[in-house]
């Protein structure tokens, strides 16, 4: 849980910069949340916020439901964009390098391992493909429990390495059929509203995703987050979930990305409610259902650019708003401080 005792404190201090109250908008409750989280168990709020080593971790897994034809690319795209990751020729690798965002590629469980000596990349495997969760549970129990332990792991080891900006995206064929169902199981939202159109398919595969999705969720009736998150979840998802909990754990602050990676912090909040207040959400994803999840977290993000890409591109565009943030805390002058009479 995240201490609040200096939260009155940083409000004081960045309301006497020089500016209207508000004026700054969303930047202020950026600012104002990293230094609470960067105060906690010091003796005073900071007057310094310090972000030295942001860090993407894309997390890649296929899922059994592709095999149904619920999407326009064939499952080994997975394996083939892990290669490009890797490589360097992905818009998440673009964005990284003008924001100096360093990057991890997690294998989480694809239909084909990675072979590759490169330090970027994490070998977390679940298994090849998680099961089609139209018709049995995606993945057993000690599946689960493993991908959240791996998702910890990662996360432990990234903040040990120095990374003291977190951010989460995905590569999976399929993956937004289990973030659709994850989103319907849980806030009981009807599956018309919740499934979208993905990557771009016709409407015939549209129907058909939705009535795939709806047998998987008819099966999560009564069930918890975290046993829903095994029934209709993807292995990149469950890692997801638990690198949502270790960032909150580790008390480092994390950028959420769009409509996977959201469904991702959705489980979290519900396994660990005070893990909502370490995040921060980027932007608002043209997957239909991504609106219905932020409302459901209760979150404004900071932009909306009509991303639909995944990978923790939009989180990664978000850096700068960060940074800004941090600017203004840190050094814009007081009313005070700058002689200004308001």
């Amino acid at each position: 849980m995240l201490d609040k005792k200096y939260s009155d404190v940083i409000w004081h201090r960045i309301n006497q910069k020089t500016k209207p109250l508000g004026a700054l908008g969303k930047l202020e409750y950026v600012a104002h949340k990293l230094a609470l989280i960067q105060s906690q168990n010091k003796s005073d709020a900071v007057t310094k916020i310090e972000i030295k080593k942001p860090m993407v971790i894309v997390f890649a897994g296929d899922h059994g439901i592709a095999r149904e034809g619920v999407s326009i690319a064939p499952q080994e795209v997975t394996q083939q964009m892990v290669h490009n990751f890797l490589a360097g020729g992905a818009a998440i690798n673009c964005f990284c390098r003008v924001n100096n965002v360093d990057i991890k590629v997690v294998d989480a469980g694809i239909l084909q391992p990675i072979k590759s000596d490169s330090k970027q990349l994490v070998v977390q495997r679940l298994g090849t493909s998680t099961e089609n969760f139209a018709h049995k549970a995606a993945m057993t129990n000690e599946q689960l429990e493993q991908g959240l332990q791996y998702g910890e792991q990662v996360v432990e080891q990234s903040i040990k390495a120095g990374v003291d900006l977190l951010m989460f995206g995905e590569m999976g064929i399929g993956n937004t059929s289990s973030a659709s169902a994850i989103l319907a199981a849980i806030s009981r939202r009807s599956v018309e509203k919740c499934v979208g159109l993905g990557t771009g398919i016709n409407d015939l595969q549209l129907r058909k995703k939705r009535q795939l999705v709806q047998l998987g969720v008819n099966r999560c009736r009564g069930l918890n987050a975290k046993e829903i998150l095994r029934q209709v979840g993807g292995f990149e998802i469950t890692q997801m979930v638990g690198a949502f909990l270790a960032a909150a754990k580790y008390n480092t602050p994390v950028i959420v990305d769009g409509f996977i990676a959201t469904a991702a912090a959705y489980v979290a909040v519900a396994i660990e409610p005070s893990c909502r207040e370490y995040m921060i959400f980027a932007h608002q994803s043209h997957e239909s259902g991504h609106k219905f999840m932020l409302q459901e977290l209760a979150a404004t993000p900071l932009f909306d650019l009509s991303l639909r890409l995944g990978e923790g591109t939009g989180a990664v565009l978000a850096v700068p708003f960060i940074h800004a943030s941090i600017e203004f805390y840190n050094n814009m002058a007081s009313f005070e401080a700058a002689g200004v009479d308001m």
